[in-house]
Order: C-alpha cells, then sequence, then structure tokens
C-alpha cells in the first residue's frame, strides 16, 4: 500500500496538487480545480507521485493530453493509461530560429551551398529542480552520412535564454565553377538533410539533462530565408521498453475550451440582440432564452449568457423576467424556485461569481474549525461506532449548526450588492403570484441563500475555495449533517410538525425537534443585505536580493505580509498606485510581479503562473477606483544603478511603459464581453439544427391555428408568441451566418500568412487583426 497524490500540470510547471491519499491502491481524490490559463501552453499533463517521508517522492506514472487533443475529451468521463515518466519526452518551451541558404563563391572559383543557422532566443524553458536551468543549444547539421554539430555557450540561471549566435554548414561543394544564374543542389542531396537544433541543461558536474529538440528538412529552405518560432519537441527514441499496462490508470473529467476571439465590433448585432432580452414581451422570444431552449445542457448557455448580462448592467432584469416566467408554473408557495429552471440557475451562477468572497469571509473561519479540531457529530445510531455516546455527539452537532447558522445571518449587512437587488426582485415577484402567503417573499430568497448557497458551499468547501481539499470521510459526514440542518432551519415553515415527520430519518426528525424556536424563522427574515469588498489570503515569496517565504493577505483596506501572526509590512489600498507583472530577467525568477506604492516596489514571485495571475487580478480590483494610479511603469527592477529595461540611471525617471488599461472596472469581477459573446455564438453554431427546428414549430403554429396534431416535434420548446418567436429567431440565424464569414476570412487570412514553423505559435496575436485566447470554462471535474 502506498500514499498517492497527483499534480495538474501546465507543460511542466505544476499549477495544482491533490491531497495525499494514504494507504491505498486505488486512491479516491475527487478534487476539483477551475482556472483560467494564463499563457500559450502545449500539452496538460497529470502526474501521480508516491509521498516519501525522508526521499525525495516518486513519480509513477503520468497522463499527458496534448493541447490540439483536449477537445476530444472535454466534457466527458475517461479513462486513461498511466505512462512512463520519461525524461526524453519531458519538454516544453521554444525556439527562435532564422535559417538561410548562401550560395558561395571560393577562392579557386567553385561553387558551394551554404547553411546559416542564427539561432536567437528560447522561451518557457522549464526550471530544473525548482530552479531556472543553466542552457545551451547544440545546432547540427545531419545526414545519411554525416552529423556536423556546434555548440552555443551556456547561459546562466534562466528559462528565456538570448543566444542570438550564427553558425555556418557547408551543405555541398562543385567540383569546378560554373556561370550558372543559379546553383541548384542536387536534389539526392537536399532530401536527406535536416537542421537539428536540440536544447540542454547544463549539469556541470552531472550529467546534462535534456530539454527538447525540433528538426527542420534543408529541403524547405531552397533559396529562401526562413524566420519562426518552434515548440521543443520530445526524442523520438524515448524511454520506449518500459511497460505501460503495470502502473495503472486515472480516471478524469476535463471541460476545456479554447476560443477565437475576433475585434468587439463584429459582435455589436449579436451583443445587442442579446442584451434586449430583458425588454422582449415574452420573455420566451428572446435571445436569451431561446439560446437556453437549444442547448442540450442548460448550465453551457447560463454561464456565457450570465456574464455577459452581469458585465453590461442587465442581469437583475432579465432575472426577473425569467422568473416571473417561473412562476407561472408554480401552483404551491412552499414549493416556490425548487426545481432546475434557467430562473434558478441564473441566480446561481450570479451567487457563485458575485458571493465567491463574501461566502470566503463568512464561512471558512467556522469550516477551517471544524475540519481542523473536528468533533464526533454522528447520531446515526446504525453508523454509531461502539463507544459513542449520542448525546454527546448531539450536542456537538447543535453547537456546529448554531454557529454556522449564526455566522450567516450576521453576514447580512456583508451580501453583496447584486445579490440584494436580485433578491429585491424575486420577493416582490413571490409576494405578487402568492398575495395571501405572508412567509412566501421570505421563503423565494431563503430557498436560494439557504439551499443553493450556503448549505451547498458547507457540504463541498473546496469546491468553494473554502478548503485546499477534499474533506476525509469523518469531517464530510459531519459536514453534511451540518448541511441538511442548515437547509431545514433556512427553509421558511420547515420546521412545522408535517415537515418534521417528513423526514426520511427519524434521527434526525428528533434533532430537529431542539430548533423550535420563534428565533430562527425570525431571523431568516434578516437575511440578507448589503455590499462588502474582497478579501483573499496567499502565499508567496518575497525580497530585494534574497527571497524570503512570506503569508499575504488582501483586504478592501489593506495589503500585508506576515512572518508569523501579526503583519510585518502593510501597504493601504489607497496608497497602490500600480500593479504590474515584473520581467523575469531582472532575478531570473519566473513568475514574478511588482506592487507599485509610495516607497520602493514590492517585488513579489507566485508560486506557479496562475497563481501569480490570480493576485494581480484580485490586486487590480481592488486599487481600480484609486485616484493616483500610474500610466507608466518600469517593466525590470533597478539594479546597480540603472532600469534594466530602459537603462536610465535615475531611480525616479518615469516608467517607459504604458501600464494595464485602467479603465474603472466592477469591484466584484473582471469580464471580457466579447469573450462570452463569442463563446454564445458557438452554442448557437453548434445548435444550428435545433434553431431550424424551433423556426419550423414557429411557423407551423403561425399557420395553423387549430389543435396541434404534431406536438412532439416542438413539445420540449416554450412557445408562448410564435410571430415573435419566429422574428427573433431569423435575426439569430442571419447574425450567424455573417459571423461564420468572418471567421472564416480570418482563418483563411492566418493561415496564407503561416510559414514553416509559423503555424506552431497561432496564439499570437497578428498585427491585431484578431485574438486567440485559451480559457477553462465552467467546472473541472479532475
Amino acid at each position: 500500500m502506498r500514499d498517492f497524490f497527483c499534480t495538474i500540470n501546465l507543460d511542466q510547471e505544476e499549477v495544482f496538487r491533490t491531497q495525499v491519499v494514504e494507504k491505498s491502491l486505488s486512491p479516491y481524490f475527487g478534487e476539483e480545480f477551475y482556472f483560467e490559463i494564463p499563457r500559450t501552453f502545449q500539452s496538460l499533463s497529470f502526474y501521480i507521485y508516491d509521498k516519501s517521508v525522508l526521499q525525495k517522492d516518486l513519480r509513477i506514472g503520468k497522463v499527458s493530453i496534448k493541447k490540439e487533443d483536449l477537445c476530444n475529451y472535454t466534457g466527458k468521463e475517461n479513462w486513461f493509461m498511466l505512462q512512463p515518466v520519461d525524461s526524453n519526452s519531458e519538454v516544453q518551451g521554444k525556439v527562435h530560429l532564422e535559417l538561410k541558404l548562401n550560395e558561395l563563391i571560393t577562392d579557386n572559383g567553385s561553387v558551394c551551398q551554404q547553411l546559416v543557422v542564427h539561432i536567437k532566443e528560447c522561451h518557457g524553458l522549464p526550471l530544473i529542480n525548482g530552479q531556472n536551468c543553466d542552457p545551451y543549444a547544440t545546432v547540427s547539421l545531419v545526414g545519411p552520412s554525416r552529423n556536423d554539430q556546434k555548440k552555443t555557450k551556456v547561459k546562466k540561471k534562466t528559462s528565456n535564454p538570448q543566444f542570438n549566435e550564427t553558425f555556418y554548414f557547408e551543405v555541398t561543394r562543385s567540383s569546378s565553377y560554373t556561370k550558372k544564374s543559379q546553383f541548384q543542389v542536387e536534389e539526392e542531396d537536399i532530401e536527406k538533410l535536416e537542421v537539428r537544433v536540440d536544447l540542454w541543461n547544463n549539469g556541470n558536474l552531472v550529467q546534462d539533462i535534456f530539454l527538447g529538440e525540433i528538426k527542420v528538412p534543408v529541403k524547405v529552405l531552397r533559396n529562401d530565408s526562413f524566420q519562426a518560432w518552434y515548440l521543443l519537441q520530445p526524442r523520438e527514441n524515448g524511454n520506449k521498453s518500459s511497460k505501460t499496462d503495470d502502473l495503472g490508470s486515472l480516471r478524469l473529467n476535463i471541460c476545456y475550451t479554447e476560443d477565437c476571439v475576433l475585434p468587439s465590433e463584429y459582435y455589436t448585432p449579436l451583443r445587442n440582440l442579446l442584451l434586449k432580452s430583458s425588454d422582449v414581451q415574452p420573455i420566451s422570444a428572446s435571445a436569451a432564452y431561446i439560446l437556453s431552449e437549444v442547448c442540450r445542457d442548460k448550465y453551457d448557455a447560463v454561464l456565457p449568457l450570465v456574464r455577459l448580462l452581469l458585465h453590461h448592467h442587465k442581469l437583475v432584469p432579465f432575472v426577473a423576467a425569467v422568473a416571473e416566467l417561473d412562476l407561472k408554473d408554480t401552483q404551491e408557495a412552499n414549493t416556490i424556485f425548487r426545481g432546475n429552471s434557467l430562473a434558478t440557475r441564473c441566480v446561481d451562477e450570479m451567487m457563485k461569481i458575485v458571493g465567491k468572497h463574501y461566502l470566503k469571509v463568512t464561512l471558512k473561519p467556522v469550516i477551517d474549525e471544524i475540519c481542523e479540531s473536528p468533533k464526533p457529530c454522528e447520531i446515526d445510531p446504525i453508523k454509531l461506532k461502539e463507544g459513542d455516546n449520542v448525546e454527546i455527539n448531539m450536542e456537538n452537532l447543535r453547537y456546529y449548526v448554531d454557529k454556522v447558522f449564526r455566522e450567516i445571518v450576521r453576514s447580512s449587512i456583508s451580501c453583496p450588492t447584486l445579490m440584494c437587488d436580485v433578491f429585491y426582485s424575486l420577493r416582490h415577484l413571490a409576494a405578487k403570484r402568492f398575495p395571501n402567503d405572508p412567509h412566501v417573499q421570505y421563503s423565494a430568497v431563503s430557498s436560494f441563500v439557504f439551499l443553493r448557497f450556503f448549505a451547498v458551499a458547507v457540504v463541498s468547501p473546496h469546491t468553494f475555495h473554502l478548503r485546499p481539499h477534499h474533506p476525509d470521510a469523518q469531517t464530510s459526514r459531519t459536514l453534511t449533517l451540518i448541511s441538511k440542518a442548515i437547509q431545514t432551519l433556512g427553509s421558511w415553515g420547515s420546521l412545522s410538525k408535517s415537515k418534521l415527520s417528513s423526514f426520511k430519518e427519524t434521527f434526525m426528525c428528533e434533532f430537529f425537534k431542539t430548533f423550535q424556536e420563534e428565533k430562527f424563522t425570525e431571523s431568516v427574515k434578516k437575511v440578507p443585505f448589503k455590499e462588502m469588498y474582497k478579501r483573499a489570503q496567499g502565499r508567496t515569496r518575497i525580497g530585494k536580493k534574497n527571497f524570503k517565504k512570506r503569508w499575504f493577505c488582501l483586504t478592501s483596506r489593506e495589503f500585508t505580509y506576515h512572518k508569523q501572526q501579526e503583519p510585518i509590512f502593510t501597504i493601504p489600498i489607497k496608497n497602490i498606485l500600480a500593479v504590474e507583472k515584473l520581467d523575469e530577467s531582472s532575478f531570473n525568477k519566473k513568475n514574478m510581479f511588482q506592487v507599485l506604492h509610495g516607497e520602493k516596489p514590492l517585488y513579489i514571485q507566485a508560486n506557479n503562473c496562475v497563481e501569480a495571475s490570480e493576485w494581480i487580478e484580485a490586486l487590480c480590483r481592488v486599487t481600480r477606483c484609486n485616484q493616483k494610479r500610474l500610466s507608466f511603469y518600469h517593466p525590470s527592477a533597478f539594479l546597480n544603478g540603472s532600469w534594466l529595461c530602459c537603462k536610465a540611471t535615475a531611480e525616479s525617471t518615469e516608467g517607459c511603459a504604458r501600464c494595464t488599461a485602467d479603465v474603472l472596472a466592477d469591484t466584484q469581477i473582471e469580464i471580457d464581453g466579447d469573450r462570452e459573446t463569442e463563446r454564445i455564438y458557438s452554442l448557437f453554431t453548434i445548435n444550428r439544427s435545433k434553431l431550424q427546428k424551433l423556426e419550423e414549430a414557429c411557423g407551423s403554429i403561425a399557420v395553423y391555428q387549430g389543435p396541434r396534431k404534431e406536438p412532439d416535434d416542438y413539445s420540449n420548446f416554450t412557445i408562448e408568441d410564435s410571430v415573435a418567436t419566429f422574428h427573433t429567431l431569423q435575426q439569430i440565424i442571419d447574425i450567424l451566418e455573417k459571423l461564420s464569414e468572418s471567421h472564416e476570412k480570418y482563418q483563411k487570412k492566418r493561415s496564407s500568412s503561416a510559414k514553416y514553423g509559423s503555424e506552431l505559435e497561432r496564439g499570437r496575436d497578428n498585427e491585431g487583426k484578431g485574438r486567440i485566447r485559451q480559457h477553462r470554462h465552467g467546472e473541472n471535474h479532475l
């Protein structure tokens, strides 16, 4: 039996790590990770480790999925066979080359063909033992009977070495000089030659480590000059003798999306059509509602739709409109907003986006107490262990439930404003639908706040980033019991005798008899709420010349770092002038960023690229409204009497690079409206056949006003006004055709301008003509 854990890697950079599952050969991790991908990458990898106490953790095997293959597995659960970890296949990064064939006349009058290889630089080479590598390159001209090899200088402590070295190779030589206008290389020679560039880490006293290679056939050069970035590739002769069927397998559920986002003006028609959805009568004839109708899984439509409407301040009226439609089919007040309709899913997603930090501030301290100092809380007689005292366990559970409920009620004043606005609308709609029920306005809100927000976070704290890992079995059981109690206490009228008798478990019925107090039902009325800002915690590395590990804390008032409990340095939020990335060349360290304030810049190194991106985003959000924000900054550090970026010798010199756009943004979340609109366009395109089917159904209803003879064709669609729905569908289809043409033109233009090797860098911006962004949407179940 072994102690296993799993890491998630972008190329060779670890971005997440699971908890350790002890003493098992079939470990169940059950953990979920969701993240935006902040840089280009070649593969997503998962490594299984055997945890060791005294020695280095042993890598058992890996699953590596190339970026271009991720779309084949997205949204599906798959078993992957573990592959052996071979050092010759562990590569990442890219190399910038310029290749050229020259014709030369020698001193004796003969003509020869010369190959010129200019190796300029590399980018994104892997870390070696957690440190920047000491890379060098070998450049070879390889053929059936030749292997001419040359070597660059070693560059110290960098993952982005600047070589800028040129090498010359003799390709062919003529026996005598001829006066041909152009010397033609013999076909049989040129077909068999190739340029090979290998990257190595200089091991000094130990063996050099292979970092990757690229191969370019000389025949593609002819008489042209090629300059391009090439992604490093693994060796073809890796360790093929290892048995892969003995390593086991890994079960993954991956959701990955990569969107080609065009310039903003292309999306104006579709964006405007979606944003006016709340004004369409009836709401079922709107573009946003039709999107949810044609998508097989409503969640696919809800995520980009909510983000787009939230970005343009149109979410509250839309939720109110679809909630009103939802209430038309609700017959009893005690079942209000209990289903998975478009309205409830929109509110759920809104709470996840807007209420993330509110949830952390409210629940994290008490969840930490439960997980780190657990008390026995099992009250099911069947599950009690020998020696357990059910009365003591019930007291422990009551203590935890009281504490969680009290924290939720106390947090009312901290609820984000947008959540308050949505709940205000739901309360009034519920009271209007059931005017004779005085309590329905409260149960309409509590069904979301308690059942769909706090109770879900309690039972799955790792999903909401309240805990780093999935809790153990005993703690998970305690959290489940607490969650059940919170759901019940938060449901208006749930403490009546009829409701108590409906519990399947008699032990829960007995437990809830102790909660029949007026104060609990009155407390529910106080929820919710008003506004609060973000608070986040994390750990990064800090320092000027020597880097020391410190704890960081960000609140709406100050940014601090700690050695232990008390802060040793504090920056008031109002004093922060800019937060920007720092060039790796400053300290030869990756994932660096800088916080500019009244004193010297604070330089920070995050543990990985995802963490660095999240810290920069969080700091930018809380400082966006600062009046003295800088417009320019220095992307490198001030060392040895000058700025490394612009070589200015005065430390007070104004920055040489423009700061990240300082347009005022929503203090809760940053949303890319163009990207969300592109995602909606993709969903409409995928479900084009359903749009046509819905269009045919509307036409049939409009023409034939009698009884529907074939309801099966459109019975799954909500069609209140066939004429209005048909009109919206025609607009959607017309917009899709125009956007599809724009995408095709862009792809053709990009393909026609690609040179050999350049297609490997499709993630780069091409003269502002388009933007390629790689992101992950939705929940990733790993």
